[in-house]
């Protein structure tokens, strides 16, 4: 299992959505470092699909640390990517993500900084 994240490029500002509202029944992840899959909000004709979030062609994989010790339904999160070049387009300060296991949408977040990355210097 993975500790921590090696190279975050963002922190944000996550709500994991209740079982009530159809997110996950075991609530938060207690995981340190919890790996799904992403698609950004954007306003994109595709989020009108039929399916959407999970049918759009911009998922990518996530990683999320949270910040604070103990899991709580609302926490800041340092947010990594597996291929940190799809998610690059849409990163920004403010942005949206949906994060889902499988089909279902179990958190939304808000990213609230973009850090630097050796990439970027």
């Amino acid at each position: 299992m993975l500790s921590e994240i090696g190279n975050p490029v963002a922190t944000a500002r996550m709500r994991w959505i209740p079982a009530e509202e159809g997110g996950r029944a075991s609530g938060p992840p207690t995981a340190a470092v919890y790996a799904s899959t992403t698609t950004f909000r954007t306003g994109d004709p595709v989020e009108q699909d039929a399916g959407w979030p999970a049918t759009d062609p911009r998922t990518t994989s996530v990683l999320l640390q949270r910040v604070e010790p103990e899991p709580h339904e609302v926490e800041r999160s340092k947010v990594g990517f597996l291929a940190p070049e799809q998610a690059r387009p849409y990163l920004r300060e403010g942005a949206e993500l949906v994060v889902l296991e499988g089909p279902k949408p179990v958190a939304e977040a808000v990213i609230t900084e973009v850090l630097r990355t050796g990439e970027d210097t």
